[in-house]
């Protein structure tokens, strides 16, 4: 026993511990996702966070020490958001016949995404920089943190709620689509992906590119450009009201 948590303690500071943890973990949630048929409660990126800051806090890990190692799994997110760029190039044609109908869903789904969460926020009472916090949800997480600075919000906390809506999203997208009988045609598949990367940027587009190729096309399209309205329309609308 000595020996054992001897090892531990060596382990555990380690730097390859964050990086084999989060791979450990997330495939073996992946393989149980998978035999359970891709349900949406069983969302590999929802148990593996459970798992992870379950086990963190049983073993009294500190995050920066898992994070040590886990950060190079982090550097890949950039890569892989920059991947989802090759299906939408696949439907290139397409998307260029669509493109002022994609612009508009765009501009009006961010818009309900934000301001809802916004006047919600007013609302109840929440403080001003937890309101700021909230508008840029619906934007990836790494964007939500620089909006919200920008905008007078908690960059951390815009994190949070950003991953928060994109678990959200994955889990209940499909009840959801289901509810307002949107099909699973091909445009069906279209609008649900679109709605997905909307509403739950990367989180929901790789939901939606687990269950179909067209849905996740275009909700990394969507994903893409709530990225950049937001960036660029949030500062100047807070700046101006």
């Amino acid at each position: 026993m000595p020996h054992f948590v001897q090892l531990w303690v060596y382990l555990s500071a380690s730097p390859l511990f964050g990086l084999t943890a989060t791979l450990v973990v997330y495939l073996l949630a992946q393989a149980a996702y998978v035999r359970l048929g891709h349900a949406p409660w069983a969302n590999p990126v929802l148990w593996s966070i459970v798992t992870i800051a379950g086990g963190l806090t049983l073993t009294k890990v500190d995050y920066p020490t898992y994070f040590a190692g886990a950060q190079f799994i982090h550097f890949l997110l950039g890569p892989a958001v920059v991947a989802l760029g090759w299906p939408l190039w696949q439907r290139r044609v397409e998307l260029r016949a669509r493109f002022g109908r994609v612009l508009l869903a765009a501009l009006l789904g961010g818009a309900a995404a934000g301001g809802s969460a916004v006047a919600l926020g007013w609302a109840v009472g929440l403080p001003h920089d937890v309101v700021m916090s909230l508008a840029p949800k619906s934007v990836t997480a790494p964007v939500a943190m620089g909006i919200a600075e920008k905008i007078g919000g908690i960059p951390a906390l815009s994190a949070v709620f950003a991953v928060l809506t994109g678990l959200i999203g994955a889990l209940s997208g499909k009840y959801l689509f289901d509810a307002l009988r949107i099909r699973t045609t091909p445009a069906g598949w279209r609008s649900r992906g679109f709605a997905l990367g909307t509403a739950a940027h990367g989180i929901g587009a790789a939901r939606a590119l687990q269950v179909n190729a067209d849905a996740g096309a275009y909700a990394g399209l969507a994903l893409g450009l709530q990225v950049v309205l937001a960036a660029l329309l949030l500062p100047l609308i807070f700046r101006l009201f």
